[in-house]
């Protein structure tokens, strides 16, 4: 991985300009830049077909000062422990822009999940909750899924904790079935709130949605929700979409429920009728009003970021944006709505889970809707301000929101 589209070294870079601005002092700079703890862990695994695999699991403490560690845990291939630390860091910064009382964690398993059965997926869950649950809690450090985790990937780690602590616990992990703790509203929780932010934000640059068209660059959940909820709550016309396999593109329309269907019946997107293939790199060059890079970090650089069309960006993936990229977006005029807020809907029903495990009184869709409306509208709100104030890019002024609450948390604790 070139040290120019590190994960992490791009989090120190985006935390770096915001203590800058803000006259951040070098010691709580210093500690802003680090995580405050880090797990490695082995774990040996019996396969299905009585072979050992042995795997390799992080999990990171960004920073707690303003409240338990929160964040999601991934299973990828090519996971590393720099992407952790980065997600971390953004997963700090997230629960402080949205205002709920969490810090930032992250964790990672190296694996194929796609070639791994249900009954070995579950061992590897139940395997990583042995070695970390020691480090859990509601009051210490509260998972979630991410990329390539499930429902049912929770639930399993959730019991395998029950029965390590010998008690209910529901609150030590968010994202589980409704059935047995999880919070109505969830499942489209981290799309829902990019498509408040991206009306909120049409508002106040005045952009009209309804009508105008959508790309989204990656397929899963959040992409999914993404073209539904685009097109259902704002009037958008989703024109592309795209998964790891390639996408297609119909300038005169999809229907995004057929596509979704199309996607979850036949595992991808090729052939869908009526369409033309198009490449994940071209549909990020579309002339849309609404981009949504929902995939993977760094797809929006500097080599491609001259040749961005849409009006706007709501990032739904982590990091997709370099630095760099930033910089050439904002002189060309694209409004990009930062992964930290735009994608903090799914933190914030989290939180919303956490607090309904703990009180064992849970709301209706409704209510969580209600709240979640509110919270993201205010978040957008105060990082709007703030960006027109320093007459700098969203970004920019998302960092000057957060990081300067998880100061102010640390200088309050005695920690600086």
């Amino acid at each position: 991985m070139s040290e120019a589209l590190n994960p992490f070294k791009i989090a120190q870079k985006q935390l770096d300009r915001a203590a800058e601005r803000l006259g951040l002092d070098p010691a709580t700079h210093e500690l802003l830049r680090w995580p405050m703890r880090e797990y490695a862990f082995t774990l040996p695994v019996k396969m299905d077909d009585g072979t050992t695999r042995v795997f390799h699991g992080f999990r990171v403490h960004y920073n707690t000062a303003r409240g338990p560690a929160k964040g999601g845990l991934r299973w990828h291939p090519d996971e590393t422990l720099d992407t952790v630390r980065a997600l971390a860091a953004w997963m700090t910064w997230k629960t402080s822009v949205v205002d709920i009382p969490l810090g930032g964690g992250k964790g990672g398993i190296v694996c194929n999940p796609k070639e791994l059965s249900e009954t070995e997926k579950e061992r590897l869950a139940r395997a990583y909750m042995r070695a970390i649950a020691q480090a859990l809690g509601v009051t210490r450090d509260v998972p979630a899924p991410d990329v390539y985790t499930t429902p049912q990937i929770m639930a399993w780690m959730m019991d395998e904790y029950e029965m390590i602590m010998g008690e209910h616990h529901p609150g030590v992990i968010t994202g589980k079935p409704v059935p047995i703790g999880g919070s109505k509203g969830r499942n489209d929780a981290t799309a829902r709130g990019g498509i408040y932010v991206t009306r909120e934000a049409a508002r106040a640059y005045g952009i009209e949605l309804d009508g105008h068209t959508m790309a989204v660059q990656g397929f899963g959940n959040a992409g999914q929700f993404a073209a539904l909820l685009g097109e259902q709550l704002l009037g958008l016309k989703l024109v592309a979409a795209s998964d790891s396999k390639g996408g297609v593109y119909n300038p005169k329309g999809i229907d995004a429920r057929a596509l979704v269907d199309y996607k979850l019946q036949n595992g991808s997107l090729q052939g869908f009728p009526d369409t033309e293939p198009i490449s994940n790199e071209d549909l990020l060059e579309l002339d849309v009003t609404v981009l949504f890079p929902a995939a993977l970090e760094n797809v929006i650089t500097e080599k491609n970021a001259s040749k961005i069309r849409a009006q706007m960006i709501c990032e739904l993936a982590n990091g997709p944006t370099t630095p760099d990229a930033d910089d050439i977006l904002f002189d060309k005029g694209v409004i990009v709505l930062p992964d930290f807020l735009a994608n903090a809907g799914g933190v914030t029903v989290s939180y919303f889970e956490q607090v309904q495990n703990t009180y064992n009184f849970y709301w209706e869709l409704k209510e969580v809707h209600w709240r979640l409306d509110e919270k993201m509208t205010r978040a957008f709100r105060s990082v709007y301000d703030m960006g027109i104030r320093e007459k700098i890019h969203l970004r920019e002024a998302a960092y000057l929101v957060s990081v300067a609450r998880v100061a102010e948390a640390c200088k309050l604790r005695g920690w600086v």
